[in-house]
Order: structure tokens, then C-alpha cells, then sequence
């Protein structure tokens, strides 16, 4: 929480999504998190596990929680707001992709091969319920970085869980499948190294710089007009009790 209280204050976020919260709904810090000026929470959370959480200074339209591939284990949610930029309310979905253990191979590992699934499942799931010409965001912890410098080794990360050529090619398979544009790659370019996660193993993680980019935001093509900026906060990797990812935020002008 004070975290979270000092990213809010100093980046002032309209929105914030949260992953892996952990917490059960009833245990969740809905009232500081209101004074905070979020007054408007949406969240799916249970003990010790995952969760996921949509913070608002503005009202939803609706709201929605979805399980994948027949768990539910509190990994995406979604809510509706209005803008006077589109005929519609537009949508943001928070997911938190399964990071998938270590061994990179379905066969052996149950929890690669429920990771490849929610992906797949989520490729067909979006355009079976929206169409690319809807205004979306999609954000979130998806644990994988697809693009070449995306980690700090191409090479050596292949065969590393969060690299290898399956976990990229189900991803680009959900990318493609809506339309989905990079909203970060939109403005880094794709040749430049990219990172938004750093393992808590380096003990100078800054002087390693062994990253991996795991978090994205992605945006639907009506909305790609209205980007207008990004930020990758590395200063919070140095933060007390830091988390292993930084926060990541987009400007959009809705």
C-alpha cells in the first residue's frame, strides 16, 4: 500500500490495474484505496494467489469478471467507461497470463501447459465477443516477452520459460487475432532493448540489467489515434519492498 500511494500521488493515473494481488474481496483495501481518489473499484481476488484488481477515478459502465479454460482463479476482469471520443463505451481488460512454471514443456509441466492454453484460449476468445474496429485496451502481467529485445539475451533465454518460440507464437497468434497494437513498441522502437521486470536473484539488478519486457498494454486500432505518451518507471524497481515488475503506463486522450 504505500507503494502504491506514492506511484499514485507522483503519477497521478487515471486508472490503475493491479495483478497478483493476492487478497480475498473481503480483505481487499477498498477504503484507503478510495481516499486515495479511486473511488470507483472493480477486483477479483482470492487467498495467497493471483487476483486482479481495476482502480478508477471515473465511474464504470459495467463491469465483468471472466474465468479461463475453466478455472476460476481470478485472472481477468474487465469494465466499461464512457468517451466522448467513441459512439460506445470503451473497454479495459486487466489479465494476469499464468507465468508458467519452470520447465518449458506441456508434457512435463501442467502449469506451461495451462499457461499456453489461457493464451490460446484468449486468441479465441476476444474476436468471438468483439470486433477489431471496438475501441479496447487490453493490459496486464502477461509473462511472456515476444520480441528479440524484449530480454537481455535472445539466445539464452529460447529455451527460459517467459522466451521460448511456443509461448511467442501464442501470443503473436492473440495479437493478431484482434488487431492488437503494442502500445509500448509504439513507442519504443522494436530494435531497442525493452524491459519492465527484473529478478529479485541479481542483487544490483540496475548493474546486471537482465530484464525481461512481461508487462504490455495493448490498444485496438480506434485508438491508437489517441496515444499519446508511455512511461516504464524503473525508479520503483529501488522502491522498500519492492515488486519485481515496475510499473508501466500509457497517456491516452479519451
Amino acid at each position: 500500500m504505500p507503494l502504491l500511494k506514492k506511484i499514485a500521488r507522483e503519477c497521478a493515473p487515471d486508472v490503475i490495474c493491479l495483478q497478483e494481488t493476492k487478497v480475498v474481496d473481503e480483505l481487499f483495501p477498498g477504503e484507503d484505496i478510495m481516499r486515495m481518489g479511486y473511488t470507483h473499484i472493480h477486483m477479483s481476488g482470492m487467498k495467497s494467489y493471483n487476483g486482479v484488481a481495476i482502480l478508477s477515478k471515473t465511474p464504470f459502465v459495467r463491469k465483468a469478471i471472466h474465468h479461463r479454460v475453466g478455472r476460476e482463479d481470478c485472472r481477468h476482469i474487465a469494465v466499461q467507461m464512457k468517451s466522448k471520443k467513441f459512439k460506445t463505451p470503451f473497454e479495459i481488460h486487466n489479465l494476469y497470463i499464468p507465468a508458467g512454471g519452470d520447465i518449458p514443456d506441456r508434457k512435463e509441466n501442467e502449469k506451461f501447459a495451462h499457461k499456453l492454453d489461457f493464451v490460446d484460449e484468449l486468441a479465441t476468445w476476444f474476436p468471438e465477443h468483439y470486433k477489431s474496429d471496438q475501441p479496447l485496451i487490453a493490459v496486464g502481467d502477461f509473462n511472456i516477452a515476444p520480441l528479440e529485445h524484449d530480454v537481455w539475451s535472445h539466445k539464452q533465454l529460447l529455451d527460459v520459460v517467459s522466451h521460448t518460440p511456443i509461448e511467442v507464437e501464442k501470443l503473436t497468434n492473440m495479437q493478431t487475432a484482434m488487431e492488437w497494437q503494442d502500445a509500448i513498441r509504439h513507442f519504443v522502437p522494436a530494435d531497442e532493448k525493452c524491459y519492465t521486470w527484473w529478478s529479485y536473484r541479481n542483487k544490483d539488478w540496475k548493474k546486471s540489467n537482465r530484464g525481461r519486457r512481461l508487462d504490455h498494454m495493448w490498444v485496438t486500432k480506434p485508438v491508437m489515434p489517441h496515444l499519446k505518451d508511455h512511461s516504464i518507471m524503473m525508479k520503483y524497481r529501488d522502491a522498500e519492498q519492492p515488486s519485481d515488475h515496475v510499473p508501466v503506463m500509457i497517456e491516452v486522450n479519451l
